[in-house]
């Protein structure tokens, strides 16, 4: 298991995430339909933090939380396997939470 720590920059994740906040992250981990994901924006963007919302054809089709701010799949097209980098375990600043994971209508933990 490689773990890691991630920034979230910007506001496209609010109100899940906000600007500042520091995520624990799996780097080996396979995304699963409403996980936040790291992932590789095309066009030379930063790294950005989305929510893996289905897979398709070789990739996974990512939104924002907040509709507008930011970047996602609407402008970009479906991200490919390879560039979804890592999935986030946890919110551990400023306060330690898990993220919310939406599968086979289980009820979400955090928030």
């Amino acid at each position: 298991m490689l773990l890691g720590l991630a920034r979230v920059s910007g506001w496209s994740m609010a109100p899940t995430l906000r600007d500042g906040d520091r995520l624990l992250v799996r780097y080996d981990a396979r995304p699963a339909t409403g996980d936040v994901v790291v992932v590789r924006l095309p066009g030379g963007r930063p790294l950005a933090v989305k929510r893996a919302v289905r897979h398709e054809g070789g990739g996974w089709w990512v939104q924002r939380d907040n509709p507008v701010a930011g970047v996602d799949s609407w402008q970009v097209g479906a991200i490919p396997d390879e560039d979804v980098l890592a999935v986030a375990l946890a919110r551990v600043w400023p306060w330690p939470r898990l993220l919310r994971r939406l599968r086979g209508g289980r009820p979400a933990v955090g928030d």
